[in-house]
């Protein structure tokens, strides 16, 4: 994580043993330093890192938007690194609020305007299209490690608390009035991760997809698009190429 004092003090009230190990998403030579630094298996890795609605264009270390960035990118390039250690689960983590389209063609948001709220749900979109490529590789090779994606619904989180301009700043003072408790928010991620399910699963909560009890969801007919997916697949690569290649 990047803040690894504060990683610390929450390991610190945790029982059993926690180790807390630096690990910046917006910085590929941080996610390569940590996925070299690695030793062991890994029964579940939980891709979880975000960012969200930055007030103006923010980009990475690397250049990219940072949305993009981090909340995809950071973790393609992660996910990739730790190969040969997993061995149970990816749990990649999506959001209610998706784009019907990605435009691969400037991911980075180069030549758009920038519009903060349609790059976050670009690179949630992103995340569903990973997660579902990666299964449709994993299965191709014969690999026993399942990939899997969730999303919280309307959680309390904090996550909204640098958001700006109107819509975000009222969703922003509404999320303690009308959000499910940040607990409520993590059990989608937590059946991802244990659930007896298939590779490939969409979880979420189970009421409008906003609150209650998790389960199976259906994805975006754009989330389902294989060639889509492909396409980000080599998208992801090249720009990640560098970093992940060594």
């Amino acid at each position: 994580m990047r803040h690894v004092d504060k990683g610390r003090a929450v390991a610190a009230e945790l029982p059993g043993r926690t180790e807390v190990r630096a690990l910046d998403l917006a910085d590929l030579a941080s996610v390569r330093h940590f996925a070299e630094d690695w030793q062991g298996e890994i029964s579940l890795l939980v891709n979880n890192a975000a960012t969200i609605y930055p007030p103006e264009l923010t980009r990475t270390k690397d250049g990219f938007e940072a949305q993009f960035g981090v909340n995809h990118l950071g973790h393609f390039a992660l996910t990739q690194l730790l190969r040969e250690h997993l061995t149970g689960r990816v749990v990649s983590i999506s959001s209610a609020s998706q784009a019907a389209r990605l435009d691969l063609d400037d991911p980075n948001w180069e030549r758009r305007r920038y519009n903060a709220s349609r790059a976050y749900n670009e690179s949630k979109l992103a995340v569903l299209l990973f997660t579902f490529e990666l299964q449709r590789r994993l299965t191709a090779v014969g690999s026993a490690v399942l990939a899997t994606a969730a999303h919280p619904g309307w959680a309390a989180t904090g996550a909204l608390s640098d958001a700006r301009g109107f819509v975000h700043s009222l969703m922003r003072l509404s999320t303690p009035l009308v959000a499910s408790s940040a607990a409520a928010g993590a059990r989608p991620t937590l059946y991802a991760a244990t659930g007896d399910i298939p590779g490939g699963t969409y979880v979420g909560p189970g009421i409008l997809q906003m609150y209650g009890a998790p389960k199976p969801v259906q994805a975006s007919k754009a989330a389902r698009d294989p060639e889509l997916a492909r396409r980000l697949w080599e998208v992801s690569e090249q720009l990640t190429e560098e970093s992940v290649r060594g």
